[in-house]
């Protein structure tokens, strides 16, 4: 607990200036106590059991591989129980793949001829779990053998925060802001980051990507359009990846509308409530309004799926089981099958920036862990699903 003195000021611009530089380090001693030593992340090893799943193939196939030389041993082997890292996971599907008959059972990413899948999350109404969404969505598909590229639209840096850079404590790389700025911006390519979630790279967000919307206006009809300029940056890497998945920030300005146009496919978060509906109506409307703006300059927009995903599901809430029951009969398959529950689980790693991915089962109640991991696979087994209906498959 931090024992502070009250806070005495002369002016309004001096109580605003103290109250930031308070919750700065306040930010800093937790997030240095979190991540200590070196203020890095780390993936949590899996289990056997965990890691069988997730390559779908039973524990005694996974054995028989590791007895037969297929796959070699773990670092990590306790009492005789064999645990992986996410880099043995990876590296485990792609010995996998190489030896199966059947093409992208292990490895289900993009083939000759597929198409880059961009994926935006959307939605200007704040505590829809846009940002937990995306990293759920981020995690389940490089676990499962997809090469994901995160990019933070939010220059409140959420997504950025739950990768594993920390905003606050800032950081000196280059941020998507700098492949997208006017003057003189990088390519793409320097502004990703590693991430220590294998699979996963990222382009991260700074503060100062909240200069593009400025910078959009006094540069408007000069040169390429601004809508245009982060699909062009993503063109350069687009052989890296299987599927990108964008943050946006919860605003529809220029940053959105240059995600939404860079984009093959949208999901829109919502909590199941009458407000939450109300203002997905009036955000679904403006976006129709800008939408049709792009249009007329001659631009087809075609998205592979424009799609609704209910978060903080509570089933047992029946006014707004009414509203999930709406929302389905409005817009049928628009609306993803699955639900992201309300759950302390997903509530509590989210406090840690981590998802539920980065949680072992014995650090919580195991009935709570069980209950949200089985919504979030859900829900990204349907969205991995979209994305090969996408590809043909």
């Amino acid at each position: 607990m931090f024992q502070t003195a009250p806070i005495r000021a002369a002016s309004q611009s001096d109580l605003t200036r103290e109250m930031s530089d308070r919750l700065q380090t306040a930010l800093t001693t937790h997030l240095e106590q979190a991540y200590a030593p070196d203020q890095r992340k780390f993936l949590r090893l899996f289990s056997a059991t965990e890691t069988a799943d997730l390559l779908g193939v039973t524990g005694q196939f996974l054995r028989k591989c590791h007895s037969d030389g297929t796959l070699p041993e773990p670092e990590v082997i306790r009492n005789g129980r064999r645990f992986y890292s996410g880099e043995e996971l990876f590296a485990a599907r792609r010995l996998l793949e190489g030896g199966s008959r059947t093409a992208g059972k292990y490895l289900p990413g993009r083939r000759v001829d597929d198409k880059l899948q961009v994926i935006q999350l959307m939605n200007f109404k704040g505590g829809s779990a846009k940002s937990t969404s995306a990293i759920h969505l981020c995690h389940y598909l490089a676990l499962n053998g997809y090469r994901v590229l995160a990019v933070d639209l939010d220059p409140q840096g959420s997504l950025t925060g739950f990768c594993g850079i920390q905003t606050e404590l800032e950081f000196d790389g280059a941020s998507i802001y700098d492949a997208l700025r006017y003057d003189d911006p990088l390519p793409i390519r320097e502004a990703i980051a590693d991430t220590y979630f294998p699979g996963l790279d990222l382009a991260p967000a700074k503060l100062v990507l909240s200069e593009f919307e400025t910078e959009t206006a006094v540069n408007a009809g000069r040169g390429v359009a601004f809508f245009e300029r982060l699909s062009a940056a993503l063109a350069t890497v687009e052989d890296d990846y299987d599927v990108v998945v964008i943050d946006s920030p919860p605003a529809l300005g220029f940053l959105t509308l240059t995600g939404l146009y860079a984009a093959t496919s949208v999901i829109v978060p919502m909590t199941p409530s009458m407000l939450d509906l109300a203002s997905t109506q009036q955000f679904i409307e403006m976006t129709s309004a800008y939408l049709g703006v792009i249009e007329e300059t001659g631009v087809q927009l075609d998205h592979d799926f424009f799609s609704f995903l209910i978060t903080r599901d509570d089933p047992s809430d029946i006014p707004s089981q009414q509203i999930v029951s709406l929302m389905r009969a409005l817009f049928q398959d628009r609306v993803v099958g699955a639900t992201m529950l309300r759950s302390t689980a997903v509530a509590d790693a989210a406090m840690l920036k981590m998802s539920i991915y980065e949680v072992a089962r014995a650090e919580m109640t195991r009935s709570t862990y069980d209950r949200a991991r089985g919504s979030v696979d859900a829900v990204g087994a349907e969205v991995a699903s979209m994305i090969q209906r996408a590809w043909g498959r």
